[in-house]
């Protein structure tokens, strides 16, 4: 029996799968690396710091949004929470023309230079 030419096909059938069975290990080790060394994407990092800023920003302004508080004493400015705000604009505005002298008179007196103080000197 010639036996020659089955052993040379059963070597090239086991280098053959030798060969491939590298190319995948190369190939899942090239894989398993790329999740290892690639940085997280920058649009990701940055998304989380601009959440993690807003949140303390939320935090740190919710009372101002909330709370009454005086604003302005000289000038009799409160400062109202904002559900108030939007109650009394809305009763305000049921008359456009009521509602819009309203708001300038109170600008006016809001936003009026400060009283320039007398110098004694003079």
């Amino acid at each position: 029996m010639n036996t020659k030419p089955c052993r040379k096909k059963t070597r090239a059938c086991v280098y053959a799968l030798g060969v491939a069975g590298t190319f995948l290990v190369m190939g899942w080790l090239v894989w398993l690396m790329r999740g290892y060394t690639q940085p997280p994407a920058l649009a990701e990092v940055r998304a989380a710091e601009r959440l993690k800023i807003k949140a303390e920003f939320l935090a740190a302004n919710a009372p101002l949004l909330e709370t009454y508080d005086w604003q302005d004493k000289s000038k009799d400015i409160i400062r109202v929470p904002v559900k108030r705000a939007k109650e009394l604009i809305l009763q305000e505005w049921q008359n456009p023309a009521a509602g819009r002298s309203n708001l300038v008179a109170r600008a006016s007196k809001a936003f009026a230079p400060a009283a320039v103080a007398k110098n004694p000197y003079e």
